[in-house]
């Protein structure tokens, strides 16, 4: 037992935080941390399309290890996609310049979903997965906690219901209303197949895995309660049986209103929070002990040094010093200023002394009640 807590003392720092553990200072990670934003991946990007970037091992590798290299995050996490396991299922996917995914054959009927295929073996209808995420856990080598990712059942299957990105979901709300039945059994087909996808990533070598709810801003608090959080809590669930020490991290975008929702219903070791969310209330509304992830508006990179040491110092003390992972509200967008990026996780790493304060203050506090 005692060589075992030795051993998980010595794991990198956002992988204890995101177990719950008290740490020296907030971790930071970015979401879309890798993107066009650094010169060095536009050489990339420029060249090869993005199935071509997110399947092809050494180059997924290296992008993956960009922003490791110039900003020294606590986490790495894979490129990749979220719609990237749906042609293992049979819906095939591009994605166009300017544009984004394009699914040219949307899911809209029964027949469709009956004819769909199970997740049965990943390493066979994705074989670039172990790969790269073996790799990157083998280059990081314990400095950095390696992160994977999913899409959720709801936000994957309103994609594919679409079939492009659509501001209403017009298709996917049609169907929602008219003939819930056929987006259930969707979303009961997902469910299994991300059950095995995100088992699958931990086994490749993802130390965390976050579910990415896209999505979830096009749904109500009832729909929400409904049609997305009970197929998320099913996968967390699962996997959970599996690999019940292996964090997983939930992110809605569009998670305000919902945050009463989350408290009650999600099993997921850490809750990430849009920019759109108060920390204040989420800390307030999810507790004191619930991890959270997040808030800064990413376009305050776009602002001055000042403006973005005020906005880390309102968020880290909003959530409360321990229990949280700094991280944008948002993916990082092109052409974002990469000095700014290396501030904001400067930010993180001279935490350290704000958390002394806290501890010091509240065992302080614990002498005075007892």
């Amino acid at each position: 037992m005692q060589e075992l807590q030795v051993e998980r003392r010595n794991d990198p720092l956002l992988l204890r935080v995101a177990r719950g553990e008290d740490a020296e200072r907030t971790p930071v990670w970015l979401m879309r941390q890798a993107g066009r934003y650094m010169a060095e991946f536009r050489k990339y990007s420029q060249r090869y399309p993005f199935r071509q970037r997110s399947e092809t091992p050494e180059i997924a590798i290296e992008l993956s290890l960009q922003p490791w290299r110039a900003f020294q995050p606590d986490g790495v996490i894979m490129f990749s996609d979220i719609l990237t396991p749906l042609p293992a299922l049979g819906i095939e996917f591009d994605m166009v310049p300017g544009k984004g995914p394009l699914i040219a054959s949307p899911m809209r009927s029964m027949d469709d979903i009956r004819a769909l295929r199970p997740l049965d073996d990943p390493d066979k209808s994705l074989p670039f997965i172990r790969e790269i995420l073996s790799s990157l856990r083998s280059e990081v080598d314990g400095k950095s906690t390696l992160l994977g990712f999913v899409g959720t059942p709801w936000t994957l299957a309103a994609y594919a219901m679409e079939g492009s990105a659509d501001k209403n979901l017009l298709a996917t709300k049609s169907i929602m209303y008219n003939d819930p039945a056929i987006l259930e059994a969707f979303l009961d087909h997902l469910t299994e197949a991300l059950i095995t996808y995100v088992c699958h990533q931990i086994d490749c070598g993802a130390q965390v895995v976050q579910l990415f709810d896209s999505w979830a801003h096009h749904l109500s608090p009832q729909q929400f309660k409904r049609f997305s959080l009970p197929y998320s809590e099913e996968v967390i669930r699962r996997v959970k049986e599996r690999y019940p020490d292996t964090p997983l991290i939930f992110h809605a975008n569009g998670g305000t209103g919902k945050l009463h929702l989350l408290a009650e219903g999600s099993k997921a070791d850490v809750i990430g929070l849009d920019w759109g969310t108060e920390m204040r209330e989420a800390r307030s509304v999810l507790g004191k002990k619930r991890v959270l992830q997040g808030n800064v508006d990413p376009m305050v990179f776009f602002g001055s040094d000042d403006a973005i040491r005020d906005a880390v110092e309102q968020c880290l003390t909003e959530a409360g010093g321990n229990q949280h992972i700094l991280n944008v509200g948002h993916g990082v967008i092109q052409g974002t200023p990469e000095e700014k990026v290396l501030l904001f996780c400067q930010l993180a790493r001279e935490s350290g002394n704000r958390h002394n304060v806290q501890t010091s203050a509240s065992k302080q506090e614990q002498v005075l009640i007892g």
